[in-house]
């Protein structure tokens, strides 16, 4: 919030910012493990993008699907724009590798293939390429076409995480640049390698590894990608287990940069205030359940006790000189004012304007209790050393 308030007007400046006049060639790796059903739409929206096409090459690596893809691929054969290959499968970041060999663009990204990015989202992220320090841009990863009641939670939290991102870009502390539609100098890859394992979270492993090596990574808020996310709470879980298990295993194999002063934000605040948070959030939610048994037990023996008893008047009792002036209460108030601020910031900064809808309701209601679900199976993981798989 303090970050909001120093660069408002920045803020502002740079949404009324024309966009860059220089194209630099760019390649677009589209890596495909069984997405029939959405990686003509992901390629139609490259296609579809307002940049010039002899600039613009796009990549599809097939990594060893199983289902129908390959002749779905084979409709886009003989386009002058598009390279269609393939492999055995290793992983995602093994089809990265395979075409950042092959490349020799000034810039690279990825589009995972479940993905769709708006039609100005790369003149938008060029833009900030102007700048000869900045490495790499991260987009605003939005939700597509939110339908079931968990991918409307999803909806409000990736707008959340889309205010979130452009102050810590604003903090040089990014510490994720995401597989859907970042993009980076291609020389970031020949001067600090390729994409690594990293727990099955490559991109967050490589923002770490930039940021390690004091290179500059920025957030281009008004560049929208669009996103096909979980519509179960079974594969929601395995999602987020996967995304934290990575954070915590990454920021275990980078632990040197914890309060490190020559790291900037991202190692004397972000990462350590970010692991933390792990922690306090499971600790709350067990605060939260313990409390609710023993109030629960406390009344199952009130009533064998003296039966069923209703004072109406303690209930609804309003002193007007009494007020509650415990710590808590205030600290409660102070976070639960903050994060409704913030939420109201971060649709206006989405959508360009606030409008109340269910999805705000849902999310404040539902999230804070599926959470702890993910968190406590990624650490429990994390502590026994188990292994997770991608799907």
């Amino acid at each position: 919030m303090i970050t909001y308030l120093e660069r408002r007007d920045e803020l502002k400046d740079e949404e009324a910012k024309p966009n860059s006049l220089n194209f630099p060639t760019t390649t677009i790796i589209v890596p495909c493990f069984n997405e029939e059903k959405t990686i003509l739409k992901t390629i139609d929206s490259l296609l579809s993008l307002d940049y010039p096409k002899n600039k613009l090459n796009i990549y599809i690596i097939d990594d060893g699907s199983t289902d129908n893809s390959q002749e779905v691929l084979k409709t886009l054969i003989g386009n002058p724009q598009i390279t269609i290959d393939k492999k055995e499968n290793g992983g995602k970041h093994t089809a990265l590798n395979h075409v950042l060999e092959k490349i020799d663009s000034d810039l690279v990204g990825c589009l995972d293939a479940d993905s769709f990015v708006d039609s100005l989202a790369l003149k938008r992220i060029v833009t900030h390429f102007d700048d000869p320090e900045v490495m790499a841009v991260t987009p605003a990863v939005k939700v597509f076409e939110p339908k079931t009641v968990l991918q409307l939670i999803q909806h409000v939290e990736y707008g959340w995480g889309i205010f979130l991102r452009k102050m810590l870009s604003y903090l040089g502390a990014l510490y994720v640049t995401p597989g859907p539609f970042s993009i980076f100098r291609t020389k970031v890859f020949r001067e600090l390698g390729g994409y690594r394992a990293a727990h099955h979270t490559e991109d967050l492993e490589m923002a770490l590894r930039m940021q390690t090596n004091h290179y500059k990574i920025v957030n281009a808020h008004d560049a929208s990608v669009y996103t096909v996310t979980p519509e179960t709470l079974s594969t929601l879980y395995k999602q987020r287990v996967r995304w934290t298990y990575g954070f915590l295993n990454n920021v275990i194999d980078y632990k040197f940069l914890f309060f490190k002063k020559e790291y900037g934000n991202i190692g004397l605040y972000i990462l350590p205030m970010a692991t933390i948070s792990i922690f306090t959030g499971l600790y709350f939610m067990a605060n939260f359940i313990i409390s609710t048994v023993m109030t629960l037990v406390e009344n199952i023996i009130k009533f064998n006790t003296v039966g069923l008893t209703l004072n109406l008047e303690n209930i609804f009792t309003f002193d007007w000189f009494f007020f509650n002036t415990d710590s808590p209460v205030f600290i409660t108030a102070i976070i639960f004012m903050l994060s409704i601020t913030i939420l109201i910031l971060s649709r206006i900064m989405s959508d360009k304007k606030f409008h109340f809808s269910i999805d705000l309701i849902y999310f404040i209601t539902i999230y804070a209790f599926i959470v702890p679900l993910w968190l406590s199976k990624a650490v429990w993981n994390t502590l026994f050393a188990k292994e997770i798989t991608w799907r």
